[in-house]
């Protein structure tokens, strides 16, 4: 069993093209033995984003701090902290820090992605 403090896990900058002020930290990977759900911690800061992107896999999404606005086809949308977000498979989506302060969310996804 792993029990941790998030903060103790590494963070690293997210790099993918069209992501800007983003970091990320697997607190619970592969390498935990996870088989079947992977769970990152995003910080993103003020002006930051994720990319505007899709893909086949779903995204359990929980806000736990911040402004959040979340981009779909249809626009944007708020998500103040507390929010959840669910994303579907092939939806688009994309996670703005609208706010001042430092945005985090929680987001899972199915192992076989990482």
């Amino acid at each position: 069993m792993k029990i941790c403090k998030f903060e103790d896990v590494e963070m690293r900058e997210v790099t993918e093209e069209g992501a800007k002020g983003v970091s990320i930290r697997w607190v619970i990977s592969k390498d935990d033995g996870a088989r079947n759900f992977y769970m990152r911690v995003f910080d993103v800061q003020p002006g930051g984003h994720t990319p505007y992107h899709q893909h086949e896999w779903e995204h359990e999404v929980f806000i736990l701090e911040g402004d959040a606005e979340v981009v779909t086809a249809d626009g944007p949308k708020k998500a103040p902290a507390g929010s959840v977000v669910f994303a579907k498979p092939q939806e688009f989506h994309q996670f703005r820090n609208s706010g001042k302060g430092l945005m985090r969310f929680i987001c899972l996804i199915p192992a076989a992605e990482k």
